[in-house]
């Protein structure tokens, strides 16, 4: 069996090149994917692209292993967040190992690393003649709102031979995280008349009109802190809710036309978005009839852009037992209040967890990093998974 020695060279070399490949959301990450379906061809791999609608993008999903259930899925996305306007001190598209241990790279923990760690075993695993498959599932566009993994997910329900559970490689400093928060996000669009500012009886500004609707969401969120279950798990344990993005205007002395503004709402588990936010959809709708009975040019609308649900903890989870017998971890259970696409495989009827290398706290970060005893745990990590996959127990 390969040790945890052999192992985290390998996965090094490979995130050294992961981290080359600029995977930012806003661009194709199919670079990688070609670079990923090679490496698995030198290794006999076979593999498949679940792509999305225009083929800009793709899922991919391998299998080491006979063709059969009771499998475990290692998955994890291949895109990352943008780099701009953050004050790096490493080129973040290149892999920086430094003197402290840490080795820096935009995606080194969220998440290249744990692909990386994934790709490393893949010639262990195959030399082990596997009783038990391994199967690889790397997703896009995980970053903007899960948005690839459902059709990948959707494919490893309907044609692969039934996984016993999957292991979501998001950043938890190597440890089992049984639940976590789900997220949905929104785009609120208010169109005003453009008019001069001196003559507001002329026109609307669609400006004024979206400060109101975002002074609502202000309340709620304030409201929904106030309303925290104590014994929630979560840390922060309310649902939260805030503004990202805020777009809109021409000149200071121009009633805006076009105001449009970005928010997320992330909830525990079994707690309905929708649900929380009929009032202010409500207050959207009642502003589209106001302003449209002023300018029939002018409205208001909202819409839900992404909806990941929340991964619950799971009583007896075989998924969980199986992470922490791997990882080495006997701690407490543990839940996290970011969104991964663990919910998404649990919606779809998988045990699952997560377990990755690195800290939620660099990630998205300017200088983000993983250390270097993370990956060699990850390591060990794929030690033992091919020693499983080898016995099939």
């Amino acid at each position: 069996m390969p040790t945890s020695e052999a192992l985290t060279p390998r996965a090094l070399d490979i995130l050294e090149t992961l981290v080359a490949f600029d995977t930012t959301s806003r661009l194709s990450n199919l670079a990688l994917i070609e670079w990923v379906e090679a490496y698995l061809d030198r290794h006999g791999v076979a593999h498949r692209r679940v792509p999305n609608h225009d083929g800009t993008k793709s899922n991919l999903l391998a299998t080491i292993g006979p063709n059969v259930e009771g499998g475990v899925v290692l998955s994890g996305h291949t895109d990352v967040v943008p780099v701009d306007g953050q004050a790096w001190t490493t080129d973040p598209f290149k892999l920086t190992a430094k003197d402290d241990g840490r080795i820096y790279g935009r995606g080194t923990c969220d998440m290249k690393g744990f692909l990386a760690l994934s790709l490393a075993a893949v010639p262990g695993l195959v030399a082990s003649d596997p009783k038990k498959p391994v199967h690889l599932a790397f997703s896009y566009d995980e970053e903007i709102g899960c948005l690839g993994a459902p059709d990948m997910i959707a494919v490893i329900g309907a044609e692969l031979p039934r996984p016993a559970l999957v292991v979501v490689g998001e950043p938890t400093d190597m440890v089992a995280v049984s639940g976590h928060k789900g997220i949905s996000t929104f785009k609120v669009t208010v169109n005003g008349k453009e008019a001069h500012s001196s003559q507001t009886h002329l026109g609307v500004s669609a400006i004024m009109e979206a400060v109101k609707l975002m002074a609502s969401l202000s309340d709620l969120a304030e409201r929904l802190e106030r309303e925290a279950d104590p014994a929630s798990p979560f840390l922060p344990k309310h649902t939260t809710l805030t503004i990202g993005v805020v777009h809109g205007g021409t000149a200071g002395n121009i009633l805006a036309r076009e105001c449009a503004f970005q928010f997320d709402l992330r909830s525990a588990p079994g707690q309905a978005p929708m649900q929380i936010l009929a009032p202010f959809v409500a207050e959207v709708e009642a502003l589209d009839a106001r302003l449209k009975a002023l300018f029939p040019v002018a409205g208001a609308k909202i819409e839900r852009r992404s909806g990941t649900p929340g991964l619950s903890p799971e009583k007896d989870g075989a998924a969980e037992a199986f992470a922490r017998r791997l990882a080495g971890d006997n701690g407490p259970p543990r839940v996290v209040p970011y969104a991964a696409e663990a919910g998404q495989f649990q919606e779809a009827g998988f045990s699952t967890v997560i377990c990755g290398p690195g800290s939620i706290d660099q990630a998205h970060q300017p200088d983000e990093y993983v250390e270097r005893t993370q990956m060699e745990r990850g390591g060990a990590f794929m030690a033992r998974l091919i020693d499983w996959a080898a016995k099939g127990e």
